[in-house]
């Protein structure tokens, strides 16, 4: 599996949100030529070893800028119970928190991604974590995303709408678009404390509008407040127990459906994180799964594939009507012992 192509279409699964993936990528491989040490294992960073994981249909995202400076959102299709919620424990952890946001009610989809590590800091994944969230208020809607690229330096800052320029936030060396209002809106690039840049992204939603103005003091209010080392935790809405010994949980995704806005997508990588991890867990799979029946898991009927070694099992009507699939270059048999350790709603 080639990492470049990983982190290629991790940006291609958000064309609209993200900035231009192959730009990013020739970046990213620049960086990466320039340093003869580089290896390829995956690593993953303290916050995403979680073992015990919830089974709740919430996405659960701090946002400290209320009185009691920890208010809760939850965008959810039904509240948790107490007995996931105690099966979640601390949730997910982000690498990072958002300390203000602009005023108003908050969607979101939240993702952390944990690809490739440098043999001098094996621990620092290149590519850090996301936020997507759209704030609106007073009929305007805001698209607001937010992102650790560890591998590329503010001077190798693309921008979507035009040419950048130098600012300082909050003491840190930066480049903004200095056409924030353009089609990409209000876009800045800012040096992370421990190397690479976080990138800040403000526009318009679809069918919204916003003066460029609003954009940058918005943007830059957010770049101010974003906060090291994450205190905000993501509530997945299916999780897993007791993973085999060795076994991590090396990144994770939990995102709103394209197709179906009130399901949340859960995904998750898992394995030593010190490789490329051997199996994948995802529930945005469209559709009725094609395959052989399998034997049931937790009650559900199943159906399992292999395509050159490539095995795939889906658990039926597992997680909102859907399928789970639990995926990889393994035997069929690890991919049953994981699908057995899912923890799905009821």
């Amino acid at each position: 599996m080639n990492i470049e192509n990983l982190i290629k279409d991790t940006f291609s699964e958000r064309e609209d949100d993200a900035p231009d993936s192959d730009a990013v990528l020739a970046a990213a491989r620049r960086r990466i030529d320039r340093r003869s040490g580089m290896s390829r294992p995956l690593a993953v960073a303290a916050g995403a070893t979680v073992l015990t994981l919830g089974a709740v249909t919430a996405v659960v995202l701090n946002r400290p800028d209320s009185e009691a400076q920890q208010q809760t959102i939850a965008t959810a299709a039904g509240a948790p119970s107490s007995q996931a919620a105690d099966q979640a424990g601390a949730g997910l952890r982000m690498p990072f928190s958002l300390g203000w946001l602009p005023p108003g009610a908050v969607s979101h989809r939240a993702q952390r991604v944990n690809i490739g590590s440098s043999t001098a800091n094996p621990d620092v994944p290149l590519y850090g974590g996301e936020y997507m969230l759209t704030v609106t208020a007073d009929g305007q809607a805001l698209d607001v995303g937010v992102q650790q690229f560890r591998m590329v330096p503010v001077e190798q800052a693309t921008f979507k709408s035009g040419p950048g320029q130098s600012v300082t936030v909050q003491g840190r060396a930066g480049v903004e678009s200095s056409v924030s209002g353009g089609p990409g809106g209000y876009e800045l690039y800012l040096a992370h404390p421990e190397g690479g840049s976080m990138y800040v992204h403000v526009s318009a939603a679809a069918g919204s509008t916003a003066p460029a103005q609003q954009l940058v003091d918005a943007g830059r209010r957010i770049a101010e407040n974003i906060q090291f080392p994450g205190s905000t935790t993501v509530t997945p809405s299916y999780g897993l127990r007791d993973l085999p010994a060795g076994m991590k949980v090396c990144a994770f995704g939990v995102e709103r459906s394209r197709d179906r806005s009130e399901v949340l997508n859960t995904k998750y990588s898992l394995g030593t994180c010190t490789v490329l991890p051997p199996i994948f867990v995802n529930s945005a799979v469209a559709g009725d799964p094609a395959g052989t029946p399998g034997d049931p898991v937790q009650g559900h009927a199943t159906r399992y594939s292999d395509s050159g070694g490539y095995r795939q099992l889906w658990v039926l009507d597992a997680l909102d009507g859907g399928p789970v699939a639990v995926a990889g270059k393994v035997p069929l048999a690890d991919l049953y012992d994981i699908a057995n350790r899912l923890v799905l709603p009821h």
